[in-house]
């Protein structure tokens, strides 16, 4: 690595830790029980929505019942993606006249963006029409976002609250999260984005004429059955326009990841400058940074937040240095390349295969961990061009559980189930009931803290099984052999661990793939977030037990070093036997020149 891919790396760090604390004291405003100057200032907007719904604001709920309104309201949205989608010929703001989407990749699509994933199997411009993209697409971003950060605040009061029957109320938490944090925060991105040429117009498509003339042959039968070969002209070029920019934020700061167009984020349209590269980087771990600082204030010890936080950077900056590491050493295959010289010189410019020259390797790498990291899924580089231990890297950060700052209000909850893990296996150690944040781990939320955890893991190994199983899941494999298998566990992660992302050239958009990930989408989302707050429910009836001398203190280096151990650990047992047949096989075998 050079001292640039140092610099690149420290400075998006410095540059986040600065914005936690402002970002995460805003955060616990807005959720704050009692009221303050922030929903005091948008209380008549707030208070206006609640009438028009016919919301109780002040009515607590349960757990079961914030948990069915959360799956009713997502579920309802996940069909009004699904219609929008079948029925676009037939309505408005469709300049390009797209036909409907065939019932499977609808399907596949409205789970996806419902559930946060944004896995698309589709390209944009040339699928969706620009309603589509506004009213179904965008609108599910800003929707599956807020349910994350709703659902984690439900579970930040089951452990701040004592002997409490209720854990907030979902519509009042839904309304906060999207009115107070999502949409100024995607209002300021979007002009910060247009400002540096990001597109946002309702404009048909463009035909401009290219620099270079050029021209295609297609050959065909005649009548008489013989080839006929004829040479086509090619002097335009069509460029895609819609409204980009306001999709490309909230896409970032809800870690949803769906790109407006097929090339997401490495499209100059939806990422034209190395600033606007910066900031939707930035975008991508702001509000999940902030959530940890909130996480601490609102459970009365800010020194819990610092702890989730230092946790995930723990394990962060290491594997985002071996990836950038692995891509700056270039390919490895190309050392066994008879022509010696050419070989050298292709190495020692790094392997910049897939990536684009705005950005060069160390962005390209850092944003690939970062969106990996994070539940996004949006791409400046196609991780399918990483080298095998570059593109290992993305893969196991998906596997790990999407808890390394992971989606917004996803991540921290599934890192608090590991918490609740590791707290448990510190008891064993001393023999004591285990304790977090003044509240006894017993055996309830030890089941659902597991089920949080494991499923899915159990949904990534079960889901690549059955794909190299079925003829129809092989079928859409461009490359055999080890790289194929990457291609498989990698598109199989990521729908199982809410990513989106794809390493790429699997064909995907067929009826079994869009059934397989559909599902493992959906649940990978809903029962994950439906254990967690029924673990919420049971903390929250608790009573408060007070520190002993035996009570492991959690804010501390050894139970952050403890809780990264048992994610790291987790995802080691769970996946090290399959990524020995993909990214590390591949490895080996390009070293030696195979």
């Amino acid at each position: 690595m050079t001292t640039n891919d140092f610099l690149q790396i420290g400075l998006f760090l410095a540059v986040l830790l600065l914005l936690v604390k402002p970002v995460g004291s805003y955060l616990a405003l807005v959720f704050a029980d009692a009221p303050n100057r922030i929903t005091r200032f948008g209380g008549r907007v707030e208070r206006g929505i609640y009438r028009l719904c016919g919301i109780a604001s002040t009515e607590e709920m349960g757990w079961k019942r914030y948990a069915l309104a959360m799956l009713l309201f997502n579920v309802l949205g996940l069909l009004v993606v699904y219609v929008l989608q079948r029925l676009q010929p037939w309505l408005p703001l469709n300049p390009q006249h797209f036909a409907s989407v065939s019932p499977d990749s609808a399907m596949n699509t409205a789970i996806s963006f419902a559930s946060n994933t944004n896995w698309q199997g589709y390209a944009g411009e040339s699928t969706m029409s620009y309603l589509t993209q506004m009213l179904g697409l965008t609108v599910q971003n800003f929707l599956s976002a807020a349910t994350g950060i709703a659902v984690l605040v439900a579970v930040v009061r089951g452990f701040a609250r004592r002997s409490a029957l209720g854990i907030g109320n979902f519509w009042v938490d839904l309304t906060r999260s999207t009115l107070y944090v999502l949409v100024p925060l995607s209002l300021l991105m979007s002009l910060l984005l247009v400002s540096q040429g990001v597109v946002q117009n309702f404009k048909p498509y463009v035909d401009v004429p290219i620099v270079q003339a050029g021209s295609y042959s297609t050959t065909a039968k005649d009548a008489a059955g013989h080839d006929v070969t004829t040479q086509t002209a090619v002097t335009t070029q069509t460029l895609p326009m819609g409204p980009a920019a306001s999709q490309v934020a909230i896409k970032m700061l809800g870690t949803n990841g769906g790109g407006f167009f097929n090339a997401n984020s490495a499209h100059p349209y939806e990422n034209p400058t190395p600033f606007s590269n910066f900031i939707e980087m930035l975008a991508i771990f702001l509000i999940p940074g902030g959530l940890c600082y909130m996480f601490g204030e609102l459970v009365g010890d800010r020194r819990q937040g610092w702890a989730i936080l230092a946790t995930m950077l723990l394990i962060f900056i290491p594997l985002t240095i071996g990836l950038v590491a692995a891509d700056q050493a270039g390919n490895p295959a190309l050392h066994g390349l008879a022509v010696d010289a050419h070989a050298s010189a292709l190495q020692s410019g790094g392997n910049m295969e897939g990536k684009e020259t705005r950005f060069g390797i160390a962005a390209s790498g850092l944003f690939a961990a970062i969106t990996t990291a994070a539940s996004c899924g949006a791409v400046n580089a196609m991780h399918d061009s990483l080298t095998p231990l570059g593109g290992l890297v993305p893969m196991w950060l998906m596997q790990l559980g999407e808890v390394v700052f992971g989606g917004v209000g996803s991540g921290l909850y599934g890192m608090l189930a590991f918490a609740v893990v590791a707290v448990f296996i510190a008891g064993l150690m001393v023999g004591r009931t285990p304790e977090y944040l003044g509240k006894k781990i017993e055996a309830y939320e030890m089941k659902m803290a597991s089920l949080a955890v494991l499923l899915p893991c159990a949904l990534v190994v079960i889901g690549t099984a059955i794909a190299v199983m079925t003829p129809a899941g092989v079928a859409g494999i461009a490359n055999p052999g080890a790289h194929g298998f990457s291609e498989i566990l990698y598109a199989v992660s990521s729908a199982s661990n809410n990513n989106g992302s794809a390493f790429g050239g699997l064909s995907a958009n067929t009826p079994f793939w869009n059934a397989l990930l559909g599902i493992c989408m959906f649940l990978a989302r809903f029962p994950l977030a439906i254990a967690m707050l029924a673990m919420a429910g049971s903390l929250a009836a608790k009573r408060h037990v007070p520190e002993s001398a035996g009570t492991l203190p959690t804010h501390t280096p050894l139970f952050v070093t403890l809780l990264a151990c048992v994610v790291i650990v987790v995802g080691a047992l769970t996946f090290l036997p399959a990524l020995a047949l993909g990214p590390i096989a591949e490895q080996l075998m390009s070293a030696m020149g195979r």
